[in-house]
């Protein structure tokens, strides 16, 4: 067994689980300008209330997996996005503290909802930015950083920061219809179809991109064999497109939000596809940047019995509180 790529396939799990969950209650926040209503902004957040902190153990958990078992790309990543994690970490801050404040405050209530648009919209924006540096590529010289402390602030990685910002954004009104009833929920279909096309259109931008300002993905499309393999995926898009399409027409309630995770797992399936064996883009394979074999197996038997803890309790705290949410439901709180 190949500890190494079971090791890369747990982190991309984990980054994969923290963009959906983490992704459509930071979605809520960047939906909210649309819904000045204070009782329908108080229920939207209702919605997330009892989750939202527990979505952020994914992005613990890959942290976490990066640093024990690929520390030079642990060390190099963080020294070239320092700036823009930086942004994302007091995004998060300000939309944790405005989520706990914003129940208890009154007069100040405007302010913490500011915070909250802010900090969800900045979280996803930096984000979508350390995504865009990366597959970009790092230079790296004898395992270290060689680069300047401005080199993510590209227009492709503004691009993809305003890309990550449409897909919560999508996620996030498809999780309030999902959520909702009534008047809200319907005013909320009327804005998953436009979020769709401006998503797909994102989605255009970056897969025509990416090839174009990398030779090595460029190579890797086109003269690898790849090209075939993925083929398929654009006419996968167009079918999740197709279902939310037909979800909108017809009123659905959970279909929106299946179509959207669909989406965005395409578009990550096609990333996977493009920068592996990569750890570091151009850079460093996954073997490469490897920790030894003793510490990857050592840290792997921590990872079997953390892993199906976290799954667990994820999975029961959405069971517990599935179902729509109502004004005056105080087990939300």
């Amino acid at each position: 067994m190949d500890v190494t790529v079971v090791w890369a396939a747990i982190i991309a799990l984990g980054l994969f689980m923290y963009v959906v969950l983490d992704g459509f209650d930071l979605g809520i926040g960047i939906v909210f300008p649309f819904f000045p209503d204070e009782r329908e902004r108080d229920l939207m957040m209702n919605t997330v209330a009892p989750v939202w902190d527990g979505n952020e153990t994914w992005l613990v958990l890959g942290g976490a997996g990066l640093f024990a078992v690929f520390p030079i790309v642990y060390s190099t990543v963080l020294s070239a996005l320092y700036l823009p994690l930086v942004f994302m970490l007091a995004c998060l801050i300000f939309r944790g503290v405005s989520f706990e404040i914003r129940a208890k405050a009154k007069r100040t209530r405007h302010l913490w909802d500011l915070a909250f648009i802010g900090g969800s919209t900045g979280a996803a924006f930096f984000q979508g930015i350390a995504l865009g540096a990366f597959l970009q590529g790092i230079p790296v010289a004898d395992g270290s950083f060689a680069g300047d402390a401005f080199g993510w602030l590209t227009p492709f990685s503004l691009l993809t920061g305003l890309g990550l910002v449409a897909t919560y954004a999508l996620l996030g009104c498809c999780w309030l219809v999902a959520k909702t009833e009534g008047d809200l929920q319907r005013r909320l279909h009327r804005i998953v179809w436009p979020l769709t096309l401006v998503l797909l259109g994102f989605i255009a931008l970056v897969s025509l991109w990416t090839p174009l300002q990398d030779p090595l993905i460029a190579t890797r499309w086109f003269d690898s064999g790849l090209l075939h393999r993925l083929l398929p995926v654009p006419f996968l898009v167009a079918g999740c497109a197709f279902v939310m399409h037909r979800a909108v027409r017809g009123r659905h309630h959970i279909t929106p939000f299946v179509a959207a995770i669909g989406l965005v797992l395409l578009g990550y399936a096609g990333l996977l596809f493009s920068l592996w064996p990569y750890a570091i883009p151009s850079s460093m394979t996954v073997w490469e940047a490897a920790a030894p074999r003793s510490s990857q197996v050592f840290t792997l038997i921590g990872a079997a019995v953390i892993l199906p803890v976290i799954l667990g309790y994820t999975m029961l705290g959405y069971w517990v509180f599935r179902g729509k949410v109502r004004h005056g439901d105080t087990h939300y709180h």
